[in-house]
């Protein structure tokens, strides 16, 4: 994939930006309290998101985001998993791609670790 790949990630909760290019939900569970058409998503991609087991383990806790990473990164080498990142490679080749989650503390998220596979190109 090419270098000039633009990935960011936002909270669903945060004002559009004009810059964001595809919209892409990354949660497993729709986000408590937000509109469906206030979202103003292009697509919500459950199947990259972590299984309920390890989001239940992981539990945010700041101590344990490496070895999450390395499980959520084993997780997406399977199926469903492998053809959602698939999917997102290619919105991303097409232009600016903004990875969507609820989650508070972006960096110690699964939209991180999804943020860093697709510029990485791995």
């Amino acid at each position: 994939m090419a270098k000039d790949v633009t990935v960011r990630m936002r909270r669903v909760y945060d004002a559009v930006d004009p810059d964001d290019g595809a919209r892409v939900l990354v949660d497993r569970l729709w986000p408590r309290g937000l509109a469906k058409d206030a979202a103003r998503l292009d697509e919500w991609c459950k199947d990259v998101s972590p299984s309920s087991e390890l989001r239940k383990w992981y539990g945010h806790r700041a101590e344990a985001y490496e070895e999450f990473a390395e499980r959520y990164r084993a997780e997406l080498a399977g199926e469903p998993g492998r053809g959602a990142l698939e999917r997102l490679r290619g919105l991303a080749a097409d232009g600016p791609l903004t990875l969507l989650t609820a989650t508070k503390e972006l960096e110690l998220s699964h939209a991180a670790v999804l943020r860093n596979l697709l510029r990485e190109g791995a």
